[in-house]
């Protein structure tokens, strides 16, 4: 019988969070994708989530680097669920694209302007550019996020418990 450790957890979440990350930039060269700004924070998001949940798999600072992954994650449950809404209004009836940029937006253009081969924003976010399944990236995300934030909790919960 296979029994479930806040360990394997946190390896599993961040090594399929490596996986999403990585599979966003080979779709977006493979597909000639347009990511657009909250694409792209949802691509940081992914990273940072495989670094932190890795680190929380050492066992060392595990409840920090465990909230860390609940609360990135939790925001990237927020943006992907946005960027789903964005997808369901009726064309041209709502944009991300704003007058001024917010927070996540001078985030991703000076992530852009930096390192343009990871996060260059080239697409709106209410585009649905590739749809798997009869879900868009952003409804995959959505439930990748939600999926990551409800694996920390068990990771930790199972931490709290040994």
């Amino acid at each position: 019988m296979l029994t479930v450790t806040s360990k394997t957890l946190w390896l599993a979440l961040g090594l399929i969070a490596m996986s999403l990350a990585a599979s966003s930039f080979v779709l977006t060269a493979w597909l000639d994708l347009h990511p657009c700004y909250l694409c792209i924070f949802q691509r940081l998001l992914f990273m940072l989530l495989a670094v932190f949940g890795l680190l929380a798999a050492t066992g060392f600072g595990e409840k920090v680097w465990g909230g860390l992954v609940i609360l990135l994650a939790g925001v990237g449950t927020a943006t992907a669920g946005y960027q789903t809404w964005l997808q369901l209004q009726p064309p041209g009836s709502a944009s991300c694209a704003g007058s001024n940029p917010n927070l996540i937006e001078q985030l991703v253009y000076f992530l852009s302007d930096n390192i343009p081969s990871l996060f260059e924003v080239s697409g709106l976010c209410e585009d649905e550019e590739l749809v798997i399944l009869g879900l868009s990236l952003a409804n995959w995300a959505l439930v990748s996020f939600l999926a990551a934030v409800i694996a920390a909790v068990w990771a930790l919960r199972l931490k709290k418990a040994a």
